[in-house]
C-alpha cells in the first residue's frame, strides 16, 4: 500500500519552493519558480494524489532549513530524512554520495562517478540521476558540475542559471580569472 504524501508551497528569497512528504521522509522538493501556483502545478505534476497540509515539526524544520538556505545562510541537509522508494540502486549510490557535497563546494560527475568505483563513463548515469533528482537542493545536485567544472545542465526552473545563481549564493564563482597579464595591442 503507497503512503498518503502530503505537500507545502512556501515563500523564500528565492521565489516560491514547494515539498512533499510521507511517514518516510521528504519525497519530492521543488526549487523555487516565480508564484506559488507555478511551484505547485510543477509539484502536483510529479505527485498528482498528494493533498496540501501543515507540515509536522521535522518538515517545518527542513522548510526553515530551505528558507535560510535562500537568504544565504550556509545551511546542511545532508542528516534530513528523505524517501527514496521506487529509485534505480545505482542512483540511490549517487544521491547518498552527493548529499556528502558540502555548502560552497562543488565536483563533477565524473568525479562522482569515480568515487563511487564506476568507471569515468558512468559520468553520464550519474547526470541522469542528478536530472531525476526527486528532492534537489536536499540532494544537492546544484553543486555536480559538468568537465572542466563548466556548470553543466539543470533541469530545474531557469536551467542551467539558476543553478549558477544557487552556486553564487554559496559564493562559488564559476567565472574565468581574469588574466594576471596584460595583454599588447598590436
Amino acid at each position: 500500500m503507497q503512503q498518503a504524501v502530503h505537500y507545502l508551497v512556501f515563500k523564500t528569497a528565492g521565489g516560491f519552493c514547494g515539498i512533499a512528504w510521507n511517514d518516510v521522509g521528504i519525497t519530492r522538493f521543488q526549487l523555487p519558480t516565480s508564484s506559488a501556483e507555478a511551484t505547485e502545478r510543477l509539484l502536483l505534476r510529479r505527485i498528482p494524489d498528494a493533498e496540501p497540509a501543515t507540515p509536522p515539526t521535522a518538515v517545518a524544520e527542513v522548510v526553515a532549513a530551505v528558507k535560510r538556505y535562500f537568504c544565504g545562510e550556509p545551511t546542511d541537509f545532508s542528516t534530513v530524512k528523505v524517501d527514496l522508494a521506487g529509485q534505480d540502486a545505482f542512483f540511490k549510490q549517487v544521491y547518498d554520495a552527493a548529499r556528502h557535497i558540502g555548502w560552497g563546494t562543488t565536483t563533477t560527475y565524473g568525479a562522482l562517478a569515480k568515487k563511487l568505483g564506476a568507471s569515468p563513463e558512468a559520468a553520464r548515469d550519474v547526470g541522469q540521476a542528478m536530472a531525476k533528482n526527486p528532492v534537489a537542493l536536499i540532494i544537492p545536485c546544484h553543486r555536480i558540475l559538468a568537465a572542466g567544472n563548466k556548470i553543466g545542465g539543470f533541469s530545474a526552473p531557469g536551467g542551467p542559471s539558476s543553478k549558477q545563481r544557487m552556486l553564487e549564493l554559496e559564493g562559488v564563482s564559476l567565472a574565468r580569472p581574469k588574466p594576471t597579464q596584460q595583454s599588447l595591442d598590436f
